[in-house]
């Protein structure tokens, strides 16, 4: 765990990429989200920049459904959406290409804790007339309102460690 200012920030592999991402356990994530997302009828895999990446990847491979990434900069492709994000730790503009109005879509990314990122995602997904099927995360700090429902794999807190509070697997 390190501080950002007010927010104790916790590291691992899945959310950060550091010190390694072990094949086995990116698997492990991401069989867990096939056995709790609803993918009937999907059309594509919606991630954040960065560490969503990884996961949605994987996902994407496993089931043959695309996946497009909501970028931290602008591509200014036809039907770009932008909205603006605040998290517990930073705040700036995200960028979402490659969705079309009527795309029935699922989220995953790899960790929701102020629920900042995913309400701006959330967002961009209504403006671009998505349908949200369904959330995923591998892993929820405390109980972020997002504005919906959503799944995840395990709970933590965050004292002076990192504590799993609950596995939903």
């Amino acid at each position: 765990m390190v501080q950002r200012g007010d927010y104790a920030y916790f590291i691992h592999p899945i959310t950060d990429g550091v010190p390694i991402v072990d094949p086995a356990l990116l698997r492990e994530v991401c069989n867990g989200m096939l056995k709790v997302l609803d993918l009937n009828g999907v059309d594509k895999i919606v991630v954040v920049e960065a560490m969503g990446i990884h996961i949605g990847s994987v996902l994407s491979t496993m089931t043959d459904i695309p996946m497009t990434i909501m970028r931290k900069r602008p591509y200014k492709l036809p039907g770009e959406v932008a909205v603006h994000q605040t998290t517990g730790y930073s705040k700036g503009e995200l960028y979402l290409n490659g969705i079309s109005k009527g795309d029935r879509v699922v989220i995953v990314d790899d960790v929701v804790s102020t629920g900042g990122t995913m309400r701006a995602l959330l967002k961009a997904l209504e403006i671009a007339g998505a349908e949200v099927k369904d959330v995923c995360f591998a892993i929820q700090r405390g109980d972020p309102d997002i504005g919906r429902p959503y799944k995840a794999l395990v709970k933590i807190e965050v004292q002076k460690k990192v504590y799993v509070i609950e596995r939903y697997l």
